[in-house]
């Protein structure tokens, strides 16, 4: 059992990284060394005794090799040692670019300790593998020693929530290497050291975007290189030069000026409109409807947009720059957007590599509107949610740029009506209908896309505590301008408890909030709601014939600080029925860290209202 943690599977009890580089044949090669050293405390943890490593084997190739790779298992009180063998090292090529080598270490067992070490060689050294001082399991020490060449300029970045100690850089000179045909350097070196003690073990929480975002590391962004006898090369050092660099870029800047390709088709379409809306609107459609998107998340084009264009199918970049053509062709103050997708993080310092995608924006009266047509059922203003992440970067037709918040402030609606007879075996039946709007709407309409209705129902009915649903039907599923509307009729057998004379039954029915999704004492990022939101639900529920109601529960009103969240909830009878009205609401798509308790507290309040009962006595 891990002295700190015991719920731990597994923890590092060492684990060293060691980053330098060497000339071969003329050339700089980075050289990265991981030492590890595991102990697995139980089953579940046995996982970590199969390192992976992946690297980049493309032009001008890169080398990954595992070493000194041994289990320690203490048997009949000695220590035995068990090396692996080749035959447990298996190498493949994950795609034509990079190459993946697995171990599988011997003899594991609960209580064993693993040790060994990769190094991985590459000539590619315009950014380091991000270093991690956090794991999903605890780490009893972490250290990273970093040389690099008085040459070569890094911005260097730490991010997440460990304490990392950072030693004062030192000076070191190395060995004299050849730099050129006629010059020999005695090569001084920078020399950086990083240390994390007792790490915790990052434990995934609901309502984050991306785990990665939060991790403990280091992460290396070359600035520049300046060396000998040659000219300086100044690479991205800040975001206004990273946007300028990437439109200058062929596959990016030269794409999005061309329209030749598409005026025929466009300038008929247009003829009928007559505001900048009703243009944003038409075309968005227009390419929307004749694009599909082939998953390929990329700020580049790849084929570029005229051959998309023909074949009806393209890249994120090769819709959205296209769509961004089309509306400058209008007449539009049109520009492509940055975006780094929320599986990729935040984009946290400046860099090419920091994006991996594009959207498009207009300028239309006084607002700047967001658009993606890489999905079908997005609309302008409302964008795919992989899009939906912190801050983009707005590339203007001269190369200036600008941030874009790409947080959503409209308040996406989701409202729930049912009717329900209770009956008096305890079990109620009734009709449910739910309507979604604007980003709720985009969410069931995707979600709804990818599986057949069978499935949806029996997923929907095991949600909903093993309801039984029947006379299904969704309304304006494709009609991307209304409310989806979901209706239903539907019969539970377990709702309420019959005890004696009583019978008690909670007024959401099956919709009842069972436990709180903040269990956390403390959090330590960011709560991510995705885009802000309200629940709505009318419930008139009627009484069985032979009862009455005793009790029902009391009205409630509350906020948190700062209107972040609101809640309402009211119940009152209705001749021979209670009407049930409840109105959860979250203001904010992202809550800051600080807010962990009140948003806990928040949802605890409505947990223990839901959960509270209407009593009905027979008579």
């Amino acid at each position: 059992m891990h002295p700190q943690d015991s719920s731990a599977a597994a923890a590092y009890l060492y684990r060293y990284g060691n980053t330098w580089f060497d000339i071969v044949d003329g050339y700089w090669v980075m050289n990265t060394e991981i030492y590890s050293r595991v102990k697995i405390y139980k089953k579940e943890g046995y996982d970590y005794a199969n390192p992976t490593i992946r690297f980049y084997t493309g032009s001008r190739k890169g080398k990954g090799t595992f070493s000194n790779a041994v289990t320690y298992n203490l048997k009949e009180g000695r220590v035995v040692k068990t090396p692996l063998e080749k035959t447990s090292m298996f190498e493949e090529e994950a795609d034509e670019d990079h190459t993946v080598i697995r171990v599988k270490m011997p003899d594991v067992h609960e209580g064993s300790i693993i040790e060994y070490k990769y190094t991985i060689r590459t000539p590619h050294f315009g950014y380091f593998r991000d270093f991690y001082f956090q794991f999903d399991i605890p780490a009893n020490e972490v250290v990273y020693d970093v040389a690099i060449p008085v040459y070569f300029f890094y911005n260097i970045y730490t991010v997440g929530y460990v304490g990392i100690k950072v030693a004062e850089p030192t000076l070191r000179p190395n060995n004299p290497l050849t730099v050129t045909s006629n010059s020999r350097y005695v090569i001084t070196e920078k020399v950086s050291s990083y240390i994390a003690k007792d790490v915790k073990a990052l434990k995934d929480e609901p309502y984050v975007t991306n785990l990665d975002n939060y991790t403990g590391m280091v992460k290396h962004e070359l600035s520049a290189v300046s060396i000998p006898e040659k000219s300086i090369q100044k690479y991205a050092t800040d975001w206004e030069s990273v946007a300028r660099e990437i439109y200058k870029t062929d596959s990016f800047g030269r794409e999005v000026k061309l329209d030749s390709y598409f005026e025929k088709d466009i300038d008929p379409l247009l003829a009928s409109a007559k505001t900048d809306k009703e243009k944003t609107d038409l075309i968005f459609e227009y390419v929307q409807n004749y694009m599909s998107w082939d998953k390929e998340k990329s700020y580049l084009c790849e084929k570029g947009v005229k051959k998309a264009y023909l074949s009806h199918t393209g890249n994120a970049a090769e819709i959205n720059l296209m769509l961004t053509a089309m509306l400058r062709h209008a007449g539009l103050d049109a520009n492509p957007v940055l975006v780094s997708t929320r599986d990729n993080g935040i984009a946290v310092y400046p860099t090419r590599y920091a994006y991996n995608y594009v959207i498009a924006s207009v300028k239309t009266e006084g607002k700047t509107v967001l658009l993606d047509a890489t999905s079908k059922y997005s609309r302008p203003g409302i964008l795919p949610v992989r899009a939906l992440n912190w801050e983009g970067r707005l590339i203007k037709k001269n190369g200036d740029n600008e941030e874009v918040n790409l947080a959503p402030m409209l308040l996406s609606k989701e409202s729930i009506s049912l009717s329900a007879d209770i009956n008096a075996d305890g079990s109620v039946s009734g009709k449910a209908r739910d309507q979604y709007n604007d980003y709720d709407a985009y969410t069931f309409r995707e979600h709804y896309a990818e599986v057949n209705e069978q499935s949806y129902i029996e997923k929907l009915e095991k949600d909903l505590g093993n309801v039984q649903i029947a006379d299904y039907k969704v309304i304006n599923q494709k009609d991307l301008a209304k409310p989806v509307l979901e209706e239903y009729s539907f019969k539970h057998n377990a709702v309420a408890d019959i005890i004696g004379d009583k019978m008690y039954i909670s007024p959401k029915l099956f919709f009842t909030r069972k436990s709180n999704p903040f269990k956390q004492e403390t959090r330590e990022f960011p709560i991510d709601f995705v885009y802000p939101y309200q629940m709505r639900y009318v419930i008139s529920l009627h009484i069985p014939e032979g009862y009455a109601i005793e009790s029902y529960p009391e009205k409630l009103e509350f906020a948190m600080d700062k209107n972040l969240a609101q809640y309402q909830y009211t119940i009152q009878p209705n001749g021979n029925a209670l009407q049930l009205l409840v109105v959860a609401q979250l203001n904010s798509p992202i809550m800051d860290q600080e807010y962990y308790k009140g948003i806990k507290d928040f949802f605890q309040k409505m947990v223990d209202k839901e959960n509270e009962k209407i009593v009905l006595k027979r008579k």
